[in-house]
């Protein structure tokens, strides 16, 4: 184990939802999975689901995941954030 991996609360691999929240435009649930696949070899068909706001005028996709580590899940996340179609992620 690294230590790196003994910073983090989880045991790893294990299945991790991936949450990204931005403006309802046409294609934001396939950009976000774009940017994931580049770090994830195995991503199911059923791994992403989408909500959108009261309004319709945001929309969140969370994509379960299987990470592998701690570094994995912070190049995802630094990713997503530098997507300028995204607003936030959890």
């Amino acid at each position: 184990m690294t230590e790196l991996e003994h910073e983090s609360p989880f045991e790893f691999p294990c299945q991790f939802p991936i949450k990204a929240m931005g403006r309802n435009i046409a294609d934001l649930d396939a950009i976000i999975v774009e940017i994931i696949r580049r770090h994830v070899d195995n991503l199911s068909e059923n791994a992403v689901r989408t909500r959108e706001s009261k309004g319709a005028k945001f929309i969140s996709i969370t994509v379960e995941i299987e990470a592998q580590n701690k570094a994995q899940l912070d190049a995802i996340y630094t990713d997503l954030n530098a997507c300028p179609h995204i607003v936030m992620t959890l």
